[in-house]
């Protein structure tokens, strides 16, 4: 059974997760704010939080940025507003899924199935193995990347995408093999997402981002 923590300082949309998410047959957990969330998965083990952007106390911006430091649990956050800066915003701290308020809650258990069996699938896939590309060093089991022999951090999405396309090295990918393959096969959402992560990464890769191959009207492949 799965275990979510449901963060949101307004009751009732609490209360509406909770509700569909048992129907769903998951293990759910509470959290008025971002304080009592980071609290919570310092104590417990979740496969899951959806947690609401503006909070009391601490925002879920902030609230996520501090969980990062200490789990890669895969989060879905929540907002009221949907501007493109909020959404790469979360990105860039690992949030791995954005839905906007007011939203349906059959819709987010979706993507609650998506996220959480990619995240299942990425553990399972987990290889001992490492690819060396002139200064770029990517360690697939300890999920680590080295540029110049300096470790770098990254989201967790820019690193399965960037594992999933230097392990297809030389392989044109499409835009719906990326997202099948890094989102899930059942990934609900706008497909420029894949488009704002490539930026993201290639940001993070610096000077190798130049192995990240734009094909036009195709989708990407890796080159080294």
């Amino acid at each position: 059974m799965y275990k979510l923590c449901i963060v949101d300082d307004e009751e009732k949309i609490r209360a509406l997760i909770k509700k569909y998410a048992l129907f769903e047959g998951y293990e759910v957990k509470e959290a008025e704010n971002g304080m009592q969330a980071i609290e919570m998965c310092q104590r417990e083990d979740f496969d899951l939080v959806v947690m609401d952007i503006m909070m009391p106390e601490l925002d879920g911006f902030s609230a996520c940025k501090k969980i990062r430091e200490f789990s890669e649990v895969p989060v879905i956050m929540l907002s009221a507003r949907g501007e493109e800066y909020d959404k790469i915003h979360g990105f860039e701290i690992g949030v791995d899924d954005y839905m906007v308020k007011p939203f349906s809650p059959k819709e987010l258990m979706m993507r609650v199935q998506a996220v959480l069996k990619r995240s299942k699938a990425s553990q399972e896939i987990a290889q001992k193995d490492i690819m060396q590309s002139e200064g770029l060093k990517i360690d697939f089991t300890g999920r680590l990347v080295y540029i110049d022999e300096e470790k770098i951090d990254m989201s967790p999405k820019e690193y399965e995408l960037l594992f999933y396309m230097a392990k297809n090295k030389g392989v044109a990918l499409r835009r719906e093999q990326l997202l099948n393959q890094v989102w899930g096969y059942d990934f609900y959402g706008d497909d420029r997402t894949l488009d704002t992560h490539i930026k993201l990464l290639r940001r993070s890769l610096r000077h190798y981002s130049k192995f990240i191959v734009t094909l036009r009207g195709v989708g990407y492949r890796f080159e080294s």
